[in-house]
């Protein structure tokens, strides 16, 4: 069952309607600073399609999910839209891009395929390209709805993400309550 939760029409139904009111504009306003506009970007997880409508008013955005029923949602309220069926682990795609973004989506990624998807990630990037990431924060792990959840520190951030990027900024934000989350810019070294 562990990370089946949004493979089902229902799970992807009730996650839509659990998230209608929550956007990543003030994480994406962070990335317009880093990344010149109409630069191409990948987004990791793109769920319901919220974030990626917002980045697509500034960037040539390539939404991916690894769940058919995401993409059957994002295709059919975005006909225009490129999506692709990806893993956040393995990023298999022959694209390159000048950025990639997520939220709150390699939290559910155990700390060896973090590592693996940080890899593959510079290896989609163009040079000089660049991250940006959010995470909850802490130093928890949890299973909700069958999914693994890994919560970071701005030193396990550092740690993971230092070996192939230069880190721009980490900074704590509020989600839902103050300092709940993590967002983390990076460029490509």
């Amino acid at each position: 069952m562990e990370r089946e939760y949004y493979k089902t029409k229902e799970s992807v139904e009730e996650y839509i309607r659990l998230a209608k009111d929550v956007n990543g504009r003030q994480l994406i306003e962070k990335l317009e600073r880093a990344l010149a506009p109409k630069s191409t970007l990948l987004e990791i997880g793109s769920g319901p399609g919220t974030d990626w409508k917002i980045l697509n008013k500034s960037f040539q955005v390539v939404g991916s999910d690894n769940s058919l029923e995401f993409l059957n949602h994002l295709r059919a309220e975005n006909p225009n839209g490129k999506f692709l069926e990806l893993d956040a682990i393995t990023l298999q795609t022959n694209k390159k891009f000048d950025g990639i973004y997520s939220n709150k989506v390699l939290h559910h990624l155990n700390d060896h395929e973090l590592v693996d998807s940080i890899k593959r990630q510079y290896e989609v990037l163009n040079t000089q390209g660049v991250i940006c990431h959010s995470f909850w924060k802490g130093e928890d792990l949890e299973i909700f709805k069958g999914l693994f959840v890994k919560y970071h520190t701005e030193k396990s951030l550092t740690e993971v993400f230092g070996q192939h990027f230069k880190i721009l900024s980490i900074e704590s934000y509020a989600e839902f309550e103050q300092g709940d989350s993590l967002l983390l810019l990076g460029i490509k070294k």
